[in-house]
C-alpha cells in the first residue's frame, strides 16, 4: 500500500494534434494491488480545458484498468475538525489510565461533554479525548463542528 504526490505526467495529442500534458494529483496503490489515480479541483475552478484534461486521464487509466477520481473541495466543516483534533495527534496526549476510562465511558454513544466529565476534571481529561479521536479509538460524526453535545461512541478497534 502507499500513495505519491504528482507521481507522473501524461502526454498526448489534442484532436487537433496540439502536445497536451497532465500530472494527476495523486496515486495510489491498494493492499490488493488495485490503482486510484486522484485529482482535485473544485467544480467552480474546472475549465473545459481542465475537463478535457481529466476526461483524457480518466481515459487512459480504464486502459490499464486503474480507478480515476475527479474530487472537488473538501467540507470546510470537515477541515476545520480534522485541523482541530490533528493538534492532539501527538502520542504525548495520550494518558493510558484516562484513555482507558474514557474507552469505558464511550462504550455507549453519549454527548462528548459527558462522557469526558465522567472521567474527571474537564481541563485534563479533553486532550486525551481528542487524541483518542485522532486515532479512532473513539469516533464522533465530523461534518458537523464539533461541540460539548457531539454523540462520540467506540471507534474502530485498536486505533490508528
Amino acid at each position: 500500500m502507499g500513495i505519491s504526490s504528482q507521481p507522473f505526467w501524461l502526454f498526448w495529442r489534442s484532436e487537433a494534434g496540439k502536445a497536451v500534458s497532465h500530472a494527476p494529483d495523486y496515486f495510489a496503490r491498494r493492499e490488493d494491488g488495485t490503482a486510484v489515480v486522484v485529482d482535485c479541483r473544485p467544480a467552480d475552478r474546472r475549465k473545459p480545458r481542465d475537463v478535457a484534461k481529466f476526461e483524457a486521464t480518466r481515459t487512459a487509466f480504464a486502459q490499464v484498468g486503474w480507478e480515476f477520481r475527479l474530487v472537488g473541495a473538501p467540507d470546510a466543516i470537515v477541515v476545520r475538525n480534522v485541523r482541530w483534533l490533528a493538534g492532539y495527534r501527538h502520542p504525548r496526549h495520550r494518558l493510558e489510565r484516562v484513555a482507558s476510562e474514557l474507552l469505558a465511558a464511550f462504550a455507549e454513544p453519549r454527548p462528548l461533554l459527558d462522557g469526558a466529565a465522567s472521567v474527571g476534571d474537564e481541563i485534563a481529561v479533553l486532550p486525551v479525548l481528542f487524541h483518542l479521536l485522532w486515532t479512532h479509538e473513539l469516533a464522533v460524526g465530523l461534518s458537523v463542528p464539533l461541540h460539548t453535545e457531539a454523540a462520540v461512541s467506540a471507534g474502530v478497534a485498536g486505533g490508528c
